[in-house]
């Protein structure tokens, strides 16, 4: 699946089925390619659906969209990083408050998304029309359909945890005047992510069964796991607020359904090397349920926008901007995504997580140690370690081949974890939490102390299952999103959180440039204001 994921560059593009000359004065139109001149044959199928997995491989257009720009840096994980505060100015202004509609990384974002949905209604539409033949029986047809339905749900849920209620498009937009729609509410769009996971799961394979080549693509795992994670999700303080036809305790006892299915049908387990995880050698390994394709190639360019790489562009933007042979073998990067000293702090003592997420360059590493040097970054110096890829030389000056981790089996269990104790089953919350603490090498729940500036719940289990959460999967674009669901909205505390507690621990955002955190608005992102001009639509409060 690595090498194959990438070349359907929408090969519907290049598809051209010439009709015969004869008669041709009675056809329609001399020489039109009609879509279903494509969806002939089995293998049309495979490369349709393949092409859906393709935009989320995308992290450059007009500006680079990485989803850490938003999970990592907009959280007290990370700071921006790059060569000074104007290197990726869009980003800054995130990380301070400060978006405005005009922003052109959540713009490149959210057009991202529809890119994969319009692929995914293409499919949807056509490949169920086909005839099973011998590439495609009937088996694999339901499962790529899965696929799809899997893969269009996980591109709205990208969409409405950063924007709120979008558009539903569920179908292929082939007239101009269905381009404009009405923006659907939350509750909608979590929805439809619903009802198109469970028809994935109805119709996807376990991982065994799926074959060594084909690895990467989406499994009845993802789907449970991806159900799971919605349902909590809803059942959370600030999500829940937006929902009228469920409750949180239907959201979590539905949440613990999917749970209970993959832990106990299928046969993911966690990896004993943590590192192993972040290397190519360990990619889709037993503790993978669902990672972005990369592949290692020497061709593409930057500057040409979305579809034109293969590569990831994350091991360079996270690299360290030293040319040192020691850390990057000469081999610089740009030095964004930079973790910060509250996460270094939030690790206990001995755990081996904290050094292969962060990365602690020594003077000797550095071409310049200088407080002001681009190397260092209001003040921090510490580096993502997990995507940096050090050791190793890119295979293009722009990018790396490092998957992206977007499913791990112990985010599995810490959501399960989390569900548990939320239902006052603490004894399996307990046996989840401990399953991800063992295979770390550290002391099992309860008996251990750790310190955290994070808001707390006062009850000493879920706090402990969030602290989980942010070390195992730190630096993995999960903790804004994880705050957000915890604490966000107005009374819910993390505005004073984000606005007092947080920059007393950093003293590089404890600075006059920072803008303030106002709850009930930046939870969420404003609508690119060139979609609403396209699509005229109300924005979100505040903007």
């Amino acid at each position: 699946m690595k090498t194959k994921y990438f070349s359907i560059i929408w090969i519907l593009c290049s598809v051209f089925a010439l009709n015969s000359c004869k008669d041709y004065l009675t056809e329609p139109e001399p020489a039109q390619v009609k879509l279903s001149d494509f969806f002939t044959s089995g293998t049309a199928a495979i490369q349709n659906v393949t092409g859906c997995y393709v935009p989320l491989m995308w992290e450059y257009n007009s500006t680079y969209y990485s989803e850490w720009f938003i999970g990592d840096i907009m959280s007290d994980d990370a700071l921006k990083g790059g060569g000074n505060t104007n290197d990726m100015g869009a980003s800054y202004d995130m990380e301070n408050w400060k978006t405005t509609a005009s922003n052109e990384l959540t713009m490149d974002f959210y057009r991202a998304q529809y890119q994969g949905i319009a692929r995914c209604n293409l499919a949807l539409k056509y490949v169920p029309q086909m005839q099973p033949d011998s590439i495609m029986p009937l088996s694999l047809q339901e499962r790529l359909l899965g696929e799809v339905y899997f893969l269009r749900a996980y591109y709205y849920f990208r969409l409405v945890r950063v924007f709120g209620g979008v558009p539903l498009t569920l179908d292929v937009l082939d007239n101009s005047a269905n381009w404009q729609m009405e923006r659907a509410s939350v509750e909608q769009v979590f929805s439809q992510i619903v009802s198109d996971l469970t028809a994935a799961q109805k119709r996807l394979w376990r991982v065994a069964k799926i074959p060594d080549d084909q690895r990467g693509r989406a499994t009845k795992g993802a789907a449970e796991a991806m159900l799971m994670k919605v349902h909590l999700y809803m059942a959370s303080p600030y999500w829940s607020k937006y929902l009228t036809n469920s409750t949180s305790a239907d959201n979590y006892a539905l949440a613990k359904q999917w749970g209970d299915s993959i832990i106990m049908n299928d046969s993911y387990a966690l990896n004993t090397d943590y590192h192993d995880q972040f290397t190519e050698e360990g990619e889709n390994g037993v503790e993978s349920v669902f990672e972005i394709q990369y592949a290692p190639v020497s061709w593409g360019d930057f500057g040409q926008g979305n579809g034109f790489t293969a590569g990831n562009f994350t091991q360079r933007l996270v690299r360290s901007r030293s040319t040192k042979e020691s850390l990057t073998l000469g081999d610089a990067g740009w030095g964004f995504d930079r973790p910060t000293q509250n996460l270094y702090n939030e690790f206990e003592a001995g755990d081996i997580r904290r050094d292969e997420a962060i990365l602690v360059p020594t003077d000797e590493q550095m071409d310049d140690p200088a407080e002001t040097s681009e190397e260092v970054y209001l003040g921090n110096r510490m580096l993502n370690n997990k995507y940096g890829w050090y050791g190793h030389m890119l295979t293009h000056h722009s990018r790396g081949p490092l998957n992206n981790k977007q499913i791990r089996y112990a985010d599995v269990l810490l959501m399960y974890a989390e569900t548990c104790a939320e239902l006052g089953n603490t004894g399996e919350a307990q046996t989840a939490l401990n399953q991800v603490r063992t295979a770390r090498g550290m002391a099992t729940y309860p008996g251990y102390t750790y310190t955290t500036t994070t808001p707390t719940t006062g009850d000493a289990l879920k706090d402990a299952i969030r602290h989980e959460r942010r070390v195992e999967l730190a630096m993995e674009a999960h903790r804004w999103f994880d705050l957000v669901r915890w604490y966000g909205g107005v009374g819910n505390g993390l505005d004073t959180y984000m606005n007092v507690t947080y920059p007393a621990t950093e003293t590089e955002v404890a600075c006059s440039h920072m803008g303030k955190y106002i709850a009930g608005k930046h939870e969420l992102f404003p609508i690119p204001e060139e979609e609403i001009e396209l699509n005229p639509m109300e924005q979100n409060p505040g903007y």
